[in-house]
C-alpha cells in the first residue's frame, strides 16, 4: 500500500472520530443539563420514590428516615439526580447514537432499527412501573412485618430507614427490572441477525427458568416477593421473545420465497 492510500484511509477515520466526539459531547451536555434539573427537584423526586414505603407503612403513622453522616443526604441527592439525568437524557443519547450509525446502514436496516430504539425506553418504564406499583410495596410490607412491639420479656424492634439505603434499594430494583424488560428487544435483534432461532429458544427453556430465578436471587433483595416478582416477568418476556423471533423467521421465509418466485 502506498503512502497516498494510507493518507486517504486516515481521512475518513479522522472524520468519524470528529463526528463521534461531537455526538458524545452533545450527549454529555444533555446529561449535565438534566442533572442540574433533577438535582433542583431531588427532594421532590425522592418524596415520590418513597410512596411505596408509605403505602407499606399504612395509616396515619408518621414516617421518618435518617442519615447518619453529615454528607449522606447531599450525596444521596446527587446520586438521585444522576439516575434521573441518565433516564431523562436517554432520548437525546439514543438519537445521537442512531445519527452516528445510521449513515452506515441501508434504508431497510434503518427502518428496522427505529422500532427497537423506540421500544427500549417504553419497556424500561414498564419494568420500573412494576417495581414502583407492585413489587416495592409488597417487599417493604414483607420487611416491615418483621417489626416487633415491645412488652414484657420482649424488646421493641423497629425499622428506621436511612435515606441512602432506601434509594439504593429502589434504584437497584428499577434498574434490574428495566434491564430484564429489554429481553424482547435483544432477542429480536439477535433473531434478525440470525444468531438465534425460536427453536433453540424453546429447547433452552428449562435452562432459562433456572437462570431467571438465579438472576432474580442475585439482583434483588433476599426476600421471596422481589425474587418471584422479577423471575416471573422474566419468564413471560422469554416467551414473548420466542414469539417475536418466530414472527421474524416467518417473514424471512416469506421474503425468500417471494425472491425465488
Amino acid at each position: 500500500m502506498s503512502e497516498n492510500d494510507i493518507d486517504a484511509s486516515k481521512a475518513p477515520l479522522i472524520e468519524h472520530l470528529i463526528e463521534l466526539r461531537s455526538r458524545l459531547l452533545k450527549s454529555v451536555i444533555a446529561i449535565m443539563l438534566m442533572f442540574v434539573v433533577c438535582f433542583y427537584f431531588a427532594i421532590d423526586i425522592y418524596n415520590i420514590l418513597t410512596v411505596p414505603y408509605l403505602q407499606a407503612v399504612g395509616g396515619d403513622k408518621p414516617v421518618e428516615m435518617i442519615f447518619t453522616a453529615p454528607q449522606e443526604w447531599f450525596f444521596t441527592q446527587m446520586k438521585l439526580a444522576l439516575f434521573g439525568a441518565l433516564f431523562l437524557a436517554f432520548p437525546v443519547v439514543a438519537s445521537q447514537i442512531y445519527m452516528f450509525v445510521a449513515p452506515g446502514l441501508y434504508k431497510n436496516e434503518r427502518q428496522a432499527f427505529l422500532p427497537f430504539l423506540a421500544a427500549t425506553p417504553v419497556l424500561f418504564i414498564m419494568g420500573a412501573s412494576l417495581v414502583y406499583f407492585l413489587v416495592m410495596p409488597l417487599a417493604m410490607g414483607f420487611f416491615l412485618s418483621m417489626e416487633q412491639a415491645g412488652g414484657e420479656g420482649k424488646v421493641a424492634i423497629q425499622h428506621l430507614a436511612r435515606v441512602s439505603e432506601y434509594l439504593d434499594l429502589i434504584m437497584v430494583l428499577i434498574f434490574a427490572f428495566g434491564m430484564v424488560f429489554q429481553m424482547p428487544v435483544v432477542m429480536t435483534l439477535l433473531g434478525r441477525a440470525g444468531l438465534i432461532s425460536s427453536q433453540s429458544l424453546k429447547e433452552k427453556r428449562k435452562y432459562a427458568i433456572v437462570i431467571a430465578f438465579v438472576l432474580a436471587a442475585f439482583l434483588t433483595p433476599p426476600d421471596p416477593i422481589s425474587q418471584i416478582g422479577l423471575a416471573l416477568p422474566t419468564l413471560l418476556l422469554y416467551e414473548v421473545s420466542i414469539v417475536s423471533v418466530r414472527l421474524i423467521e416467518r417473514r424471512r421465509a416469506e421474503r425468500e420465497k417471494d425472491e425465488e418466485a
